[in-house]
């Protein structure tokens, strides 16, 4: 025991002098930004930096520059210390680093912190292409342009976890303003969101344009399509009130309300189960195709309802409406309704009064005037009966269509169709089968009859002649 007790003594007084020989290790600080890396040009932001509990005084240093500011440690939390900036100019854009000091000795600095000061130039737009609106599994462009040539261009995901996006500027012959094309799919739930674009120059790439107007990322296709009806009917007059009433399966309290070609951004109505859409009295902007959705949050939805065409009549002259060969028909034959136009049109429609389906349409190739479209009606029946209307309208402004003709009244003459004698369709044969068994029934009788009169006649005569014999 006294040599172990000695040897571990004599270890213990040599270790003491080599261990102050050895160079004590500091360990890498860490460094963030508060409120974060991108900050409006005017605004305050903190950089904090954060060592060891033994630091004695930090430093912040700004990559390719010479200046650097000192801050003391805390007493209270001697493991960070912040440097505040109040008021943030171009001049403080840029990459930073920091470092901390332990008796006369520095730690090795912390990893780059970029800074971006935004709002020093114009804010480029950002677009969609083919639509802001995609389904799960399609791809969307996004286009980020710019007035200012030989820049970069930033993609930004608003409060998400996906990294920025950068790309170099190239001139697309669009006006001669600088664009950069970020392609995004395939559309996953994720890709649903908030985007803003952002320039900035070559010369100062810490220094950032304003945000372009934020565009709303909507996917869909992630449940079943609801329904799209309107009342009173898809075919309405100036003037007119329009509802449209989209309905869905309980679960769903949120709906969007699309039009193609307009109605940017979509009408959104929340707590409802089936909602209407009131888009008031009508007038030709609300001409056009509509799609309906249900949403699950904010930017995700179900597929969309079929499409629904608004047609808004009365936009030029009625055309004219007349019946060949005549407006009575009798039941089964065809009939054919002509709608002539003496304005330039190249698209006719017909609607009957009272009937939910859709108005038939034709398409012409000539739309010189006078033009003329015919719709045959074969085999009528009467459920054909009825008043017909039609109008005319061009194909470059498709849900605008004229007056309506005057009405054109179609009468369906002959028995209903619901007394009609299925014999008609049998064998001409069968027709002579009833009647010969009749007969053939007739002949038996009056033989049978004949067999019972002769059978009587010849007991009569046996009777009398026993009678005689006797």
């Amino acid at each position: 025991m006294t040599l172990t007790f000695t040897a571990l003594l004599c270890i213990g007084l040599c270790w003491g002098p080599w261990d102050q020989g050895q160079p004590e290790v500091l360990p890498k600080p860490s460094i963030w930004a508060d409120p974060g890396t991108m900050v409006t040009q005017g605004s305050h932001v903190t950089i904090w930096c954060q060592g060891s509990l033994l630091a004695d005084v930090y430093h912040l240093y700004k990559e390719r520059g010479s200046v650097s500011w000192e801050a003391k440690a805390p007493q209270g939390s001697r493991n960070k210390a912040w440097f505040h900036f109040e008021s943030l100019s171009s001049s403080e854009a840029g990459q930073y680093q920091c470092a901390y000091q332990r008796r006369h000795r520095w730690s090795e600095r912390s990893d780059l912190l970029p800074l971006v000061v935004t709002g020093l130039y114009r804010a480029p737009s950002l677009s969609a292409q083919p639509s802001p609106v995609v389904a799960a599994g399609g791809s969307v462009s996004l286009t980020c342009s710019s007035q200012y040539a030989a820049g970069t261009l930033h993609l930004l995901k608003e409060g998400g976890a996906d990294p920025l996006r950068h790309k170099t500027s190239s001139n697309y012959g669009n006006q001669g303003r600088e664009q950069a094309v970020f392609l995004v799919g395939p559309v996953t739930t994720s890709h649903g969101g908030t985007y803003r674009c952002y320039d900035a120059s070559s010369a100062q790439p810490y220094v950032w344009s304003r945000p372009s107007d934020p565009l709303h990322l909507q996917v869909t296709g992630l449940s079943r399509a609801p329904s799209l009806s309107t009342q009173p009917s898809s075919l309405v007059l100036p003037g007119d009130n329009l509802t449209l009433q989209c309905r869905s399966e309980a679960g769903f309290g949120s709906f969007a309300l699309t039009k193609d070609e307009g109605l940017s951004p979509p009408l959104h109505l929340e707590g409802q189960q089936s909602p209407d859409f009131p888009l008031g009295r009508v007038s030709h902007a609300h001409g056009g195709r509509y799609r309906c959705y249900r949403g699950h949050n904010s930017y995700t939805w179900s597929a969309p309802s079929t499409p629904l065409d608004i047609l808004i009549a009365g936009m030029h002259r009625k055309p004219s409406l007349s019946a060949r060969p005549g407006a009575s028909v009798p039941r089964g034959e065809n009939v054919t309704l002509q709608c002539r136009s003496e304005v330039q049109s190249d698209t006719f429609h017909l609607s009957k009064e009272g009937s939910l389906a859709l108005p038939l349409h034709l398409r012409l190739q000539d739309p010189a005037p006078p033009v003329q479209a015919n719709f045959t009606l074969r085999a009528v029946s009467s459920a054909h009966s009825g008043s017909y209307r039609c109008y005319s309208s061009c194909s470059t402004t498709p849900h605008l269509l004229s007056l309506p003709s005057d009405p054109l009244e179609l009468l369906v003459s002959g028995a209903a169709d619901s007394i009609s004698p299925p014999q008609n369709k049998s064998d001409p044969k069968n027709n002579y089968k009833v009647p010969n068994l009749i007969r053939m029934g007739l002949a038996a009788s009056v033989l049978l009859l004949l067999g019972i009169l002769l059978c009587q006649a010849r007991h009569d005569r046996g009777g009398a002649r026993d009678a005689s014999r006797s």
